[in-house]
Parts: C-alpha cells; structure tokens; sequence
C-alpha cells in the first residue's frame, strides 16, 4: 500500500480518489524546485525576468504538445473554474474570427461539471441544460434539435460538454457532438479535465473550440489549468481577469510561474506513459470491480456498458448509503468518494447520476473509486478487503 507522504502519522492507506486530484509527480516537484529558484518576474525584461518567462514558455510549449496544440493558444489559468468562466461568456468577451459575434445561448449536458451548469457569464435565460441517456452520453438527437430551433436566431450558440465525466469516466461522442455544432455554426468547448492523460487527446482531430485542463488532476500542482484554443475560430476578446496584461493580454496578473513549470512537466510525463497506464490502470479496475462483486454480487456500474475512462469505476450499492461508507472506507484506510469533490466536502446525491435516471436506492449508495499513477496492487486489495468488511456490517445491520 501507499505511504501518503504529505501525512505520515496518517499511516498506511489506499488512495483511491485520483479523480479529486492526482499526486504531485516528482518530475513536476523537481521542476517547481527549480522553478522557486527563479528571482525574476516574467514581465521584466532583464535577465532573471527572461529566465522566468523561458521556464513558463517552455512549459506552454510542453501543455500544447501534450494536446497536439500550438503554444501560442495556450492560456494558463488558477485551474477549470476560471477556464470555463473565461470561456462560458457572451460578446464582445468572446469573438469569432472574421470579427465579432454575437453569443447568447450556451448549451450545457445535465451532467456537466458545476462551473459550467452555473454558465459563467451568461445570463441564466440564455443557459439550457440538454439531456444525457440512461448511460451518460449526450442525446445527439435533442442537441441537434435545440441547435435547429436556434438556427433562426440572430446570436451564436456555445456548446459545453465535457470530454469525459469524472464521476462516471463515461467518454462523450465528441465526434457526433461537433458535426452538429459545426452544421449549426455553434462553438464547442470542452471540459477535458478527467480525460487528460488518461485516454488519447488531440485537439485537431476533435474539432473542439477549445479545451480546459487543471493540472493537479494528471499529477501537476493544485492552483494552475489551462485553457488551449484551436486555431483562430474562437478568441478571448476580453480577459476575464484584468490588469497588466499578461498572458498575451488574455490573462492578467503575475504568473504562477512554479505552478505553470509543474503542470508542464506533469503534463509531458502523463502523456508520455499514457499507453501503458492506460492499460494498467484498466487491469487494476477490472480487478477491484471482481473483488467487490465478490462481496455483493448485486453491485450496479453505472456507464458499464459505453465507453469509460480506464481508471474511473463509479458503483450502487444497495442497502448502502454513500455517506456511511465513505467514512467506512476512509476508518478503514481506503480513501474513495462518492462522486465530485467540488461540492464543499459535503456528501450529496450526485446530480450527474439523477440526470442519468438512476433509481434513487442505487444513487444514495453511490462509490466512485478512481486511480492513477501511485495506485498499486497492493492498494487494491486493501480496498476489496475493506469492502468485505463494510458490506458485511450493512448486511448484519439488515438481518437485525
């Protein structure tokens, strides 16, 4: 099992919450050492400010190549929230190329992640929450429905949608999702933070306007993200946050330069051994979800049957509220949630499985168990074992 480093008298434990945030890698602490070394602001043109402003423009270069992006539409951000306010606005913040556009309608899947159901800049008249089926993918059917109904309409439509869940890992039909954009001239920007270094991403062959990361979720710093456009289609006309103009008068204020150089190198290393984790990380899973099964055989994945993230297993138990057995799990040493960790540390029924119309008995039991590069063997067996134990206690509690 895993030492948690940061907590030592917390002993040993399994942590299994990587889609919460993911380890800091050593080659991202080893670079943001280096990194804190750095006097200069990336501003100032001597020499310890043109050493800061290599380190962050290296890991631009770095961010854009692990995306098969360009470095100049990288954007650093503080994380997601404040990428997907900056891009989730109307005009004149956001422009097309050939000139401005008018943008008043944003399109968001029911099961979205929270900055973008809230729509960022758009007023809530503007924001229509589209439908996902039974196992989380969007209905390519009512978005190009509600796309034709807009078509009339004098002001462009922005699609959000996430390229994967990460309560349920379910992988979106990005392809289906951006022929009907682009048949109805809407924009698409997509939530890739769960997805990135866990399946293949190229931002090209997506076709997406533009993508969102935040970098403790593949191993890099908490506090940084990014946001990568494609090409000129859709730009920051207007920078959310204002001032001296950084970030190519797209960002202002002082960058994060240790946070930015982490990401950089978390990033490259994260798609350098994305094959073979891939595939690690889905032997792992499979082996978790035999040994729960073993216990309860009754147990419901939700998303087992589409396309899903290889490190991401999110379960109904019966007769087991989420609640009680993440605090079970966590007494037991097994770190493990019940879905999205940007709710307040409050344990609440999941709106991404309502919107995918889970009974209500399996959604309050609801377990997500997510891995990444630290998880091991051995961290696996002690969640299995935990599960034995707690599912055993539910089923005495039961029979009394």
């Amino acid at each position: 099992m895993m030492a948690n480093g940061a907590d030592q008298d917390m002993g040993e434990r399994a942590y299994l919450d990587h889609n919460a945030t993911t380890p800091l890698r050593p080659a991202a602490a080893e670079a943001m050492g280096r990194a804190q070394a750095l006097a200069g602001n990336p501003s100032s043109i001597h020499a310890e400010g043109r050493a800061a402003r290599a380190a962050i423009e290296k890991a631009r270069g770095q961010v854009a190549r692990a995306v098969g992006g360009e470095a100049r539409s990288v954007i650093f951000t503080s994380g997601a929230t404040e990428a997907l306010n900056t891009l989730l606005r109307p005009s004149p913040a956001l422009i097309a190329a050939g000139g401005p556009q008018p943008v008043d309608n944003l399109l968001v899947l029911a099961t979205e992640h929270s900055a973008a159901l809230a729509g960022g800049g758009f007023r809530s008249d503007w924001i229509e929450i589209l439908p996902v089926d039974r196992d989380g993918k969007a209905r390519i059917d009512a978005l190009e429905s509600r796309l034709s109904d807009l078509s009339s309409h004098a002001g462009a439509v922005i699609v959000a949608v996430q390229l994967a869940n990460s309560e349920t890992g379910v992988i979106q039909p990005i392809d289906g999702i951006v022929a009907a954009a682009r048949h109805s001239s809407a924009f698409v920007v997509s939530d890739a933070v769960a997805a990135f270094g866990k399946i293949s991403i190229d931002i090209k062959a997506l076709g997406v306007d533009a993508l969102v990361i935040s970098a403790h979720k593949f191993g890099g710093p908490k506090g940084v993200g990014a946001i990568i456009l494609n090409g000129e289609r859709l730009q920051i006309a207007e920078p959310l946050l204002r001032g001296g103009g950084q970030e190519m008068r797209r960002r202002s204020g002082t960058e994060n330069v240790a946070g930015i150089v982490g990401m950089g190198a978390a990033a490259e290393e994260a798609v350098a051994r994305l094959e073979q984790e891939s595939v690690r990380l889905d032997d792992l899973r499979a082996r978790l979800l035999a040994g729960l099964r073993r216990a309860r055989p009754d147990i419901a994945v939700f998303g087992e049957q589409v396309p899903r993230l290889p490190n991401t297993l999110n379960i109904g138990v019966p007769g087991i509220t989420s609640e009680t057995a993440v605090i079970a799990f966590d007494l037991a040493g097994v770190a493990v949630s019940s879905g999205s960790a940007c709710s307040s540390g409050k344990v609440k029924r999941s709106h991404v499985l309502d919107a995918m119309a889970v009974q209500p008995e399996l959604a309050d039991g609801a377990l997500r168990f997510s891995l990444g590069w630290t998880t091991t063997e051995a961290e696996i067996e002690h969640a299995i074992a935990a599960f034995g134990r707690i599912a055993g206690s539910a089923a005495r509690q039961a029979a009394a």
